[in-house]
């Protein structure tokens, strides 16, 4: 059997990173070859088999046309007569079109390593305009490899413009777009995607709610670098520092959705943004198919991150309300992660990244004291229904009162 390493595998070994899967192309065998020699078939549009022992990837070599618009309107060719050549022409990148034997050697026809070693992402043929996704597997391998100082070359950024007009993108699927962002999202810098996309104009056509907030100003007193987007990118940076949940930093890049709602008259200010994004997030959830835990933090952020930036200036009554409202009291709580990405918030300003967010502690102070209180009394006394929960918000907004009261300067 002739078997080459290839794609990712090959290329992060150039790069002296660490390989997680490994996947083989497979030249001059049939899927019954394959299955005699003990390979589980498990690929649906091409030939593709786990090894008995390994269970890595191995997939027949195979060459691809084009038939109909979209991602999947692709007729496969899988034989024992298609070369190496063939096989790797058909991938997106040069740099993942480098090819390994068993014994280290390189094939390498399309120059993917001088391409790796000039930082480059470039598009290997026209072909590349065949498939939308590769738009966004290009914005996902700029936030991946941003920090080794990767940059796309000119050519395959317009050739990605190309295709937005061609209306390529519209064929997404919203099950691949989330997939892709979700990867994103565990990258070390998730904002190279978006920067990527707005680039060559897809970020309108795949995320319009995020799109609309460039251009957008906001009071310059409050917010340095003015502008919203660009506020929530830095966001969605800040929240990279502070945490690897991929909730809590798409919770910190969608908060502001609100503002791109705001009428021009009213710029720079942005009046009850935090209510007016919640159907804005809603759809966006609706039609990607955000997990419920993205979601549910999401809208908590979006509608309460005011809350917790003014958290010294509320009452003992409010505050008390606004944990209630957060989950705050319930045994699986996601406060940490929301006090987190309103922190990203915080620090997601021009010159604002180190500055401290002490609402943080005294909210879980807050909370740790009102989630303390002793119920026993109030459970086990005559009151009856909704009269037991407002006896118990009154023994936690006491609780508040004194963490509070604690706080303040003599």
């Amino acid at each position: 059997m002739e078997i080459y390493l290839v794609g990712g595998a090959v290329r992060d070994k150039l790069l002296g990173l660490p390989v997680i899967e490994k996947d083989w192309v497979v030249l001059g065998e049939t899927p019954e070859s394959m299955i005699k020699q003990g390979f589980k078939p498990v690929g649906k549009d091409f030939p593709v088999f786990l090894h008995p022992q390994s269970h890595d990837e191995y997939a027949l070599a195979r060459t691809e046309r084009k038939t109909a618009p979209g991602y999947k309107g692709f007729i496969v060719h899988a034989a024992p007569d298609v070369s190496l050549e063939q096989d790797l022409i058909r991938r997106d990148l040069t740099i993942n079109a480098i090819a390994m034997t068993p014994k280290g050697a390189l094939i390498d026809p399309y120059g993917g390593q001088r391409d790796l070693e000039n930082k480059i992402f470039r598009h290997i043929s026209p072909a590349f305009a065949e498939d939308p996704v590769r738009i966004l597997r290009v914005a996902r391998f700029a936030a991946r490899y941003q920090h080794l100082g990767f940059t796309l070359a000119e050519e395959t950024r317009e050739l990605m413009q190309t295709m937005v007009v061609a209306g390529e993108v519209d064929y997404l699927v919203p099950e691949r777009v989330w997939a892709e962002l979700f990867k994103v999202l565990k990258e070390q810098s998730p904002t190279a995607f978006f920067y990527t996309l707005k680039s060559c104009t897809a970020l309108e056509k795949i995320f319009p709610e995020i799109n609309a907030l460039f251009g957008v100003p906001q009071p310059e007193q409050y917010h340095p670098e003015i502008d919203t987007g660009l506020h929530s990118m830095l966001c969605l940076e800040q929240a990279v520092l502070l945490s690897s949940s991929p909730e809590v930093r798409f919770s910190a890049l969608v908060h502001d959705l609100g503002k791109g709602m705001t009428p021009k008259e009213n710029w720079p200010h942005h009046y009850g943004h935090e209510k007016i994004g919640l159907p804005i997030l809603e759809k966006l959830c609706v039609r990607l198919r955000v997990p419920n835990a993205f979601r549910a933090l999401a809208m908590h952020v979006m509608q309460y991150h005011t809350h917790s930036h003014k958290v010294f200036d509320l009452r003992a009554s409010t505050l008390t309300d606004f944990l209630i409202a957060l989950g705050a009291f319930k045994p699986n709580n996601t406060l940490a992660d929301f006090l987190l990405a309103c922190e990203a918030d915080a620090k997601g300003r021009t010159g604002l990244e180190h500055v401290p967010y002490p609402q943080a502690e005294m909210l879980q102070r807050t909370a740790k004291a009102a989630a303390s209180v002793d119920t026993a009394a109030i459970i086990n006394s005559d009151l009856q229904g909704a009269e037991i929960g407002t006896a118990i918000r009154h023994l936690r907004i006491k609780a508040v009162a004194e963490v509070i009261n604690a706080c303040k300067p003599l």
